[in-house]
């Protein structure tokens, strides 16, 4: 049975008077029903690691390079991001693909190398706005998929983050139908390349204004195993709010 999970993304937020919310956090929620994860900006990882030390939450990283060292000014290795304490490494972010060009391509090799280094990765896939008015999401989220992510699957390896990229952060959120549509999308295209077993177990989160209020609904749609958390996930207060939700139907 797939585990929800609660994965906040705390993209460019965040210095060393952050680290207080993760310990009113932890203090709220000491041992949560579903598995939580946070990925705070590489200049926190080392210190976020040892604030968690003995925690059940999770820490990951936001990007990673496809190479494993070299003349890379300003990237970070999936193996750096292990030695930090990272378990996990967002892939394919939608304001990644946008501001860096990255291509379904590059975060195949990303993802290959975040294996390598022994992390699981999330592989973001969603349209735009111009897309779901064009009626090519699902074509959209199945290119992305074929392209984006290797073969050599596992349910340990691999989470699928569905961002519709028009509701992110802008406070837009798919309808329930809409949404199940998708999850259930791609969890058919999962079953169908890797194999029932396989497919059934590579857990599906959704990622797109994802708030306390409407996170219990949401995870109850078919085929969503959890959330992708933007800017809820910043304090303690928001995410314990979704943790809470997801740990309801747990």
């Amino acid at each position: 049975m797939r585990r929800k999970l609660a994965a906040g993304n705390w993209k460019m937020n965040g210095t060393g008077e952050s680290l207080a919310e993760v310990d009113r956090l932890l203090r709220a929620l000491p041992d949560p029903c579903c598995e939580v994860l946070i990925c705070p900006p590489a200049t926190l990882l080392h210190r976020m690691a040892a604030r968690l030390e003995g925690a059940t939450v999770a820490l990951g990283g936001q990007t990673c390079h496809a190479a494993t060292c070299g003349a890379h000014t300003g990237d970070i290795s999936a193996a750096m991001l292990a030695d930090a304490g990272a378990s996990h490494v967002i892939l394919g972010h939608s304001e990644r693909r946008a501001e860096h060009g990255e291509s379904d391509l590059d975060i195949r090799a990303m993802t290959e190398a975040a294996w390598d280094a022994g992390l699981a990765a999330i592989v973001c896939v969603g349209e735009t706005d111009a897309e779901r008015e064009a009626v090519n999401t699902l074509d959209i989220v199945g290119g992305q998929m074929a392209s984006s992510i290797p073969d050599a699957v596992t349910g340990e390896n691999l989470i699928v983050a569905y961002e519709p990229v028009w509701a992110i952060g802008t406070g837009r959120t798919p309808s329930l139908d809409e949404i199940g549509e998708v999850h259930d999308f791609i969890r058919a295209r999962l079953e169908r390349r890797f194999g029932p077993g396989v497919g059934r177990s590579v857990r599906i989160l959704y990622g797109g204004s994802m708030k306390p209020g409407n996170a219990a609904e949401i995870a109850a749609v078919s085929n969503v195993d959890g959330g992708l958390i933007g800017g809820a996930s910043l304090t303690a207060d928001d995410f314990a709010g979704i943790i809470r939700a997801l740990s309801a139907g747990a």
